[in-house]
């Protein structure tokens, strides 16, 4: 398997949703929402490229390291590397539905199992996604987190239950979603929490709960407070909020104010091995990967994830050792040149 034979047949599946552009970078597909766009202008989807291409490494040569570990332990689960698939659904409508939704999932569960780590699944305007998803992971053993939209508490409760019987390692809301059209559109509400109402949802479960979508220190704060094991940086891919920074833009403060309190991880515009070790760098325990995987899935399957999510684990351990840095469980902000 290789990148251009990959990237070939995924343009030819994915035809009238996704034109597997050279460069992903949300100008061609921007507005795109039902799609795989940025909403609005797009811009929440450019920054998140634009915000981590700011970011340059201090090359380093004159050093000890010689070999790099790329393993992680998250959730009780070790993990051959800080990558994780995202949380990603809306196959019919985002795109173009050249495969079932449960094909879908079960590619991109496997595909991250197969590759030495471990994929997150999503819920979406139908249930039957979210529940679609829980069914992949639990082919695999129970190796996957799904996360669940922000609908209302006792919807979300019923859901937890549900993953619970599965499983799973952790689970998680994404609350970024909090504004999806798509959800409102097919009579699915969902809505920003109340500190009260979060504490509420991870009181509910005694898994390691999860919260996407944050964006500023303020609001990781309260994500510590409510309980939460592990927060997401993240903007929802830019497709819910026009005019946000890019993530790498807040990274660095939001670690800054709760490292060490909580598990960080960034997700918005990976495109390559350097940008995962970027991320790490501003404050990242781990990364989440989206649309590059739809690519992996279209064009080649489970193995086509597993290809995606390797060489990218494969160009991290490179920029590693061409900044000095051992192990990716302590890199340092100084090897970003202008820290």
């Amino acid at each position: 398997m290789d990148l251009r034979s990959l990237r070939k047949v995924a343009k030819e599946k994915l035809k009238g949703s996704c034109r597997v552009c050279p460069n992903c970078n949300g100008l061609v597909c921007a507005g795109e929402v039902p799609g795989i766009g940025g909403v609005g202008t797009g811009s929440s989807f450019t920054a998140n490229i634009e915000a981590l291409a700011e970011w340059r490494f201090n090359m380093r040569t004159i050093h000890a390291v010689k070999t790099v570990q790329t393993g992680v332990s998250l959730f009780g689960m070790e993990l051959g590397m800080p990558i994780l698939a995202a949380p990603m659904t809306g196959v019919s409508y985002n795109f173009g539905g050249g495969m079932t939704e449960g094909e879908f999932s079960d590619i991109m569960i496997a595909g991250a199992r197969q590759a030495g780590t471990i994929g997150m699944t999503g819920d979406g305007a139908d249930p039957a996604m979210y529940l679609g998803g829980l069914d992949s992971i639990m082919k695999t053993g129970g190796e996957g987190i799904p996360i669940i939209k922000p609908r209302a508490q006792e919807e979300i409760v019923k859901l937890l239950r549900k993953a619970e019987a599965a499983g799973v390692p952790a689970v998680g809301m994404d609350i970024d979603g909090a504004g999806l059209v798509t959800m409102a559109l097919k009579g699915q509400p969902v809505g920003p929490k109340s500190p009260a109402e979060l504490r509420e949802v991870i009181d509910a479960t005694s898994l390691p709960f999860i919260l996407k979508g944050i964006m500023t220190v303020e609001e990781a704060e309260l994500a510590v407070e409510a309980g939460a094991a592990a927060l997401v940086v993240s903007n929802h891919g830019g497709r819910v909020l026009d005019c946000t920074p890019g993530v790498a833009d807040v990274l660095g403060d939001i670690a800054a104010a709760v490292k060490g309190r909580i598990t960080i991880l960034a997700d918005g515009g990976i495109r390559s091995g350097a940008d995962v070790l970027k991320y790490l760098a501003l404050g990242a325990d781990a990364v989440l990967v989206g649309r590059p995987l739809v690519v992996g899935a279209f064009g080649g399957g489970a193995d086509g994830v597993a290809f995606l999510l390797n060489t990218m684990k494969n160009e991290l351990a490179q920029a590693m050792l061409l900044t000095g840095v051992a192990d990716v469980r302590d890199v340092q902000p100084d090897i970003l040149f202008g820290w």
